[in-house]
């Protein structure tokens, strides 16, 4: 859910974290903001958190990216598609660019590191609150320059097609387009063989096969160039 720019009431919040300590951590932090304990649930897994979802209809809700039963990006996808007016933040001890441009993409309006104190955590969250779409500073800067790099490596990413193949120049088949989808959510070749019902050495395959349509060599270099032609949605 993209930020409005308008003040968001957070009336009730979920929490998605399965480490007890930070489960205790983030209630504290949370109840300065919301003031009643009631107002905040706790789920340390995906099928509890979609669970509370449903039920607990949640304003807000922070996301952990590593999970015991799946991977928060998901749950973010999720929320973003089942339930829109739930407002999500990843926080995560993971700082890697693919997964915060992953965790943005699914819907998420901030992301933010468990490494920081609670005074930073907490100005974060208001910020949010008063409708700002937050990244932890150190990794926003990392992200630009990642995607400046990104781009000067790979001009197809900046938006230019004058020497690139269009979307009708490359013909990835129906199995290859949901890899892909995957690929750019941040999804290893594991997740991916697991979500799909596949073996790893078969989706190794398929993602062989995607670089050699899109010409590129990385993973990172596979998703520029997909959203540069159009093929990710």
């Amino acid at each position: 859910m993209g930020s409005t720019g308008e003040h968001i009431s957070f009336d009730r919040a979920l929490i998605v974290e399965d480490d007890e300590l930070t489960q205790r951590r983030l209630v504290q932090l949370l109840l300065e903001l919301i003031g009643s304990s009631e107002n905040i649930t706790v789920a340390g897994s995906v099928a509890l958190a979609k669970t509370a979802v449903s039920e607990f209809k949640p304003r807000l809700a922070l996301v952990d990216m590593g999970l015991p039963d799946g991977n928060g990006l998901e749950l973010i996808d999720w929320i973003e598609q089942q339930h829109p007016d739930t407002i999500t933040v990843a926080i995560s001890a993971w700082g890697h660019e693919e997964v915060v441009l992953a965790a943005l993409r699914s819907g998420a309006v901030g992301y933010l590191m468990k490494e920081r104190d609670d005074a930073e955590l907490r100005a974060a969250l208001q910020s949010i609150r008063r409708g700002g779409a937050l990244i932890d500073p150190l990794i926003a800067r990392r992200i630009l320059a990642f995607v400046s790099l990104a781009s000067t490596e790979h001009p197809a990413a900046s938006g230019s097609s004058a020497e690139s193949p269009t979307r009708n120049d490359t013909s990835l088949s129906e199995r290859e387009s949901e890899i892909l989808q995957f690929v750019a959510r941040g999804f290893s070749n594991r997740e991916i063989a697991n979500l799909t019902g596949l073996s790893r050495f078969t989706i190794e395959g398929y993602t062989k096969s995607i670089y050699r349509k899109l010409a590129v060599s990385s993973r990172t270099a596979a998703v520029f160039e997909a959203n540069a032609m159009g093929l990710l949605r």
